[in-house]
């Protein structure tokens, strides 16, 4: 399970990678479940229509992206408060690409395309090889910033709403980088990493073609490091 990962604090690098502003608010570099970080999606058609246009203009407005503030750690419809959500978010920051369609806890958002994009520097994954955790950060071998996919939701009850991301998330068994990494005897995993050329296709396509993006990311285009102690 990725359940951490090192944020994009370069504010250059919003526009450039993602074609979104950059945040307006500071957030951690390091990313753990429950805090708070940002995620691109679609804003609703109509804010890419202009302000007279009719309604089937509207309709048809070339989808706009923008960035999203919300915690990581997925809060489904079905919870019934937010001290619920508290405790059941930290367990579902990773979403299974095979159970999307079929899972309780994310069907529904799936199914509405609230699909977004997670940028991100680096994930950590713990190296068991040794027989203790060696915490390890995986990059992309050129140091661009990784797009993610992910799925968000709105949760509101009682005067209260939280906003929140999962990352997806496929078997990594038999890729050549990740299949080192977390407790041996488990299935490994990793995170769907986007190439940059499918972000308006992963955002924009229809839900029942959105699984064709759930593949392995090259092992040749990344790179892993043991994090040093200090």
């Amino acid at each position: 399970m990725t359940a951490h990962f090192e944020s994009v604090q370069n504010a250059a690098m919003y526009p450039d990678a993602f074609d979104v502003a950059a945040p307006g608010i500071a957030f951690e570099r390091d990313l753990w479940p429950r805090k708070l970080g940002v995620f691109v999606r679609n804003a609703p058609a109509v804010e890419g229509a202009a302000p007279d246009a009719s309604p089937d203009e509207k309709a048809l407005a070339a989808p706009v992206r923008e960035l999203g503030v919300g915690q990581f750690g997925f809060v489904p419809q079905w919870v019934k408060s937010a001290s619920d959500a508290k405790l059941r978010s930290t367990k579902m920051v990773n979403a299974r690409s095979e159970t999307v369609t079929t899972s309780k806890n994310f069907r529904d958002a799936w199914l509405a395309g609230q699909r977004c994009i997670v940028p991100m520097m680096a994930f950590f994954e713990d190296d068991w090889r040794s027989g203790k955790a060696v915490p390890t950060r995986i990059t992309r071998v050129d140091g661009k910033p990784m797009g993610v996919a992910g799925i968000w939701e709105r949760w509101a009850k009682d005067g209260a709403e939280i906003i929140s991301f999962t990352l997806l998330t496929v078997n990594a068994n038999s890729h050549a980088l990740l299949h080192r990494y977390q407790q041996n005897g488990n299935e490994k995993r990793m995170p769907v990493i986007l190439g940059e050329g499918a972000y308006d296709a992963w955002l924009n396509t229809k839900p029942e073609k959105a699984r064709e993006f759930m593949r392995a990311y090259s092992a040749q285009l990344l790179t892993a490091n043991p994090v040093e102690k200090k």
